[in-house]
């Protein structure tokens, strides 16, 4: 018998796709080649658009109560005090956008909130498992797994490779992976204890002639760990004694005592994107589709939403729809192209000593990330992502649009008349109606009018929305059928 999918890599994108497919009835296994878990807290900036996709997979509770905001940050000069303030301003939510911050917590524990959420559908993380091989024909994938009772050959419908960087899933594709890697350029990343300093604070020390080339220690939430980076010149070694020596020097102080790193990493720019993000029924995900520098906090956020465009497109296709991956492509590679350049951008000023690679402003939140056709104007079309707004019940309980959204089918919204009903049994229809109607008969009010504005609907405006949030089309005419929510916008 086929499993329906396979993925390989138990990171948070490939924990992430597992959810979406569990809640769906989907039958997944999913495996992890190292022996342990991931512990440290690289990609430890959560993007508020990865906040929405977190609130929709369940999780986005323990992830709130477990992280915390972008600390004020205290930037010293020559062991002078130089100021403070966050990377990112702090911005109050709106009726679109309920979680408008970037919120910060370490890698390993937004991985083990997925891990744990994946458990309630039954389904767990195999550890010290990895695809070695695999083939593929019209019907399905025989993949090889090295595991620690040997090897062994399983089936499946379709195959995923969200194993990083050095994907073998990738590798065995023969897909190339275009881009470069700088050797020139070394930074140390990781985990310490930082006795001395304030927790509650993050800290910059560097020399006023070199403002960009100090060391950073950022504060992880729930415990006394920060997140270090450090630039690694090559007569360094990446060693707590030579880190201690280097912040000494920066900050001109003796009493910060660095504990041994309990996580740590050189990095080096190593910015690639796969060629293709599909063949046949074989899919890329995460670092396996593309590898960001760290500059922006894009790569893991990336890798989620990557999950989220194609968990529920693989439901579709194993309900009969194949047709629906064909979209996966060339909406996550574009993606992927736009925000790579984002983050390349910041590394590019931060190398060249500008100040504002400092600096993050909403290009880096994935609000704004769009699947609309290039030649699409106005406000709220197909491809675009679909915004927040309160409403109220009939029975006067206040609720929002994404409550409606939140599981796994699609949303058909009617305004100002009934949406009417859908053919397709996993489409819910929901009719809103303004706020000035008088007669709202049962139906669902827009709270000062906040969704008819956010979606520039009129009476008689019915959107389909995506089970990924994103919409489907939109139009003034009657609705029989949704069935095209399974399609690319165009």
């Amino acid at each position: 018998m086929s499993l329906p999918v396979l993925i390989a890599g138990g990171g948070p994108t490939g924990v992430a796709l597992a959810i979406d497919l569990a809640r769906r009835g989907v039958a997944v296994r999913i495996v992890e080649r190292d022996d342990t878990h991931f512990q440290g807290s690289r990609g430890d900036g959560i993007q508020p658009r990865t906040l929405e996709v977190f609130d929709d997979l369940g999780v986005l509770d323990a992830v709130l109560a477990a992280g915390s905001n972008q600390p004020l940050m205290r930037a010293y000069l020559g062991g002078q005090f130089a100021g403070e303030r966050r990377m990112s301003d702090l911005r109050e939510p709106t009726p679109a956008v309920p979680y408008p911050n970037p919120w910060v917590l370490g890698q390993s524990e937004t991985e083990r909130i997925l891990r744990d959420r994946l458990g309630e559908f039954g389904v767990v993380v195999e550890l010290s498992t990895a695809v070695t091989d695999f083939t593929q024909d019209a019907d399905g994938v025989t993949v090889t797994l090295r595991g620690p009772d040997g090897p062994a050959t399983v089936r499946a419908d379709y195959l995923v490779g969200a194993d990083g960087g050095g994907s073998t899933v990738r590798k065995t594709l023969g897909v190339p992976f275009e881009g470069e890697t700088d050797e020139s350029l070394r930074i140390l990343l990781g985990d310490v204890t930082a006795d001395g300093l304030d927790h509650d604070y993050g800290y910059w020390f560097a020399e006023p002639d070199a403002m960009m080339a100090g060391i950073g220690l950022s504060p992880l939430p729930g415990g006394t760990l920060f997140q270090f980076s450090a630039p690694l010149a090559d007569s360094i070694e990446p060693t707590r004694e030579a880190l201690q020596q280097f912040l000494n020097r920066l900050s001109h102080r003796d009493d910060i005592v660095l504990g041994e790193p309990v996580w740590s990493t050189i990095w080096r720019p190593n910015i690639r994107l796969a060629q293709r993000f599909r063949v046949g029924r074989v899919f890329l995900a995460g670092d396996a589709a593309h590898v960001h520098p760290p500059t922006g906090g894009q790569g893991m956020n990336t890798g989620v939403q990557d999950a989220y465009n194609l968990g529920w497109k693989l439901a579709a296709a194993l309900g009969g729809d194949p047709a629906a991956l064909d979209s996966y492509e060339p909406e996550r590679r574009t993606v992927a192209v736009r925000v790579l350049g984002i983050a390349t951008g910041l590394l590019e000023k931060a190398v060249a000593g500008d100040e504002d690679a400092m600096r993050r402003g909403t290009e880096t939140h994935q609000l704004d990330i769009t699947y609309r056709a290039p030649d699409a104007g106005g406000r709220s079309v197909a491809g675009d992502r679909a915004p927040d707004a309160p409403l109220r019940g009939a029975d006067g309980s206040e609720l929002r649009l994404f409550d409606l959204f939140r599981g796994p089918h699609a949303t058909l919204l009617g305004f100002g008349a009934p949406a009417g009903t859908p053919a397709d049994a996993d489409v819910r229809a929901f009719s809103i109606m303004s706020a000035a109607d008088p007669n709202p008969d049962g139906h669902l009010v827009a709270v000062d009018d906040h969704a008819f504005a956010a979606y520039a609907a009129a009476d008689g405006t019915r959107i389909l929305v995506r089970p990924d949030g994103h919409i489907a089309w939109r139009t003034d005419a009657a609705v029989t059928s949704t069935a095209a929510h399974h399609r690319p916008a165009d």
